[in-house]
């Protein structure tokens, strides 16, 4: 069966088997898992996961992949449905991993995704356009560093994996892809308000040429903070500066 790439799903099929065993061979398996797939397509990724010690569950939206999946994979579970609109609590009974060779097109909501779920999501290793990849993993310093470096950086402890270039998919994109893995930290809450901090780093990072007093006027009003991080901009902020800043401003708002 011959499934053809799905632009408006931004489908680049993987077509190099060493590459999907070795995003598979990233995955923690110590003991028995369980892991959701998103987007399998053709399954490259997904042959490899296939274990005795992992419970599977892929979500795929393509009608013609869902059903070369059913048949390559019968004892497969996979749904047709929106994996950024479901309820992510209720995908597993217990916490659990994320993997796949995400379309580049909902990689950072699949990020936020995790990140809301950060509670129950342990791990991810995934593939993603090698720019966002690199900015997941990125620290202070880095023109690189931004919202999901924050975000994604204060709950689970990044690595980049390796880089996989544009002929190994088809159709070949036209920019390389990163191959990260993300692992829970041992942050069970930050030290602030989250839903402020959330709000702040977005604040700071939507104006990355501000210092952090002027881009967070619309948060504090007529209100002002006289404090010396005040006057750095995004890229100079770590994210204890970040939880710093939220609990400064949450003293003036509230």
């Amino acid at each position: 069966m011959d499934i053809k790439p799905k632009k408006y799903l931004g489908q680049h099929f993987l077509i190099d088997e060493k590459i999907s065993e070795r995003i598979a061979e990233s995955i923690s398996q110590s003991d028995k898992i369980n892991l959701l797939e998103i987007g399998p397509g053709t399954g490259a990724l997904t042959k490899f996961l296939l274990h005795e010690n992992i419970d599977l569950i892929s979500y795929e939206l393509d009608i013609e992949s869902i059903k070369y999946l059913n048949t390559e994979f019968p004892d497969l579970t996979v749904y047709n449905e929106d994996v950024l609109k479901i309820d992510w609590t209720k995908i597993f009974v217990g916490n659990y991993s994320v993997t796949g060779n995400f379309p580049y097109n909902i990689s950072s909501q699949i990020l936020f995704k995790i990140y809301e779920n950060r509670t129950i999501v342990d791990e991810m290793v995934g593939m993603f356009q090698k720019e966002v990849a690199e900015r997941i993993c990125s620290g202070p310093g880095s023109k690189k560093y931004g919202i999901l470096s924050v975000l994604i950086q204060a709950f689970y402890n990044t690595e980049y994996l390796f880089t996989v270039n544009e002929e190994v998919f088809n159709p070949p994109p036209k920019v390389k892809s990163g191959v990260i893995k993300i692992t829970r930290n041992e942050i069970v809450k930050l030290d602030c308000d989250e839903k402020l901090f959330f709000r702040v780093v977005k604040a700071i990072f939507n104006q990355r040429r501000k210092m952090a007093r002027n881009s967070l006027k619309s948060l504090l009003g007529d209100e002002k903070i006289d404090h010396v991080l005040m006057t750095k901009r995004p890229e100079e902020l770590s994210i204890k500066n970040f939880i710093e800043i939220t609990n400064m401003l949450e003293s003036k708002i509230n």
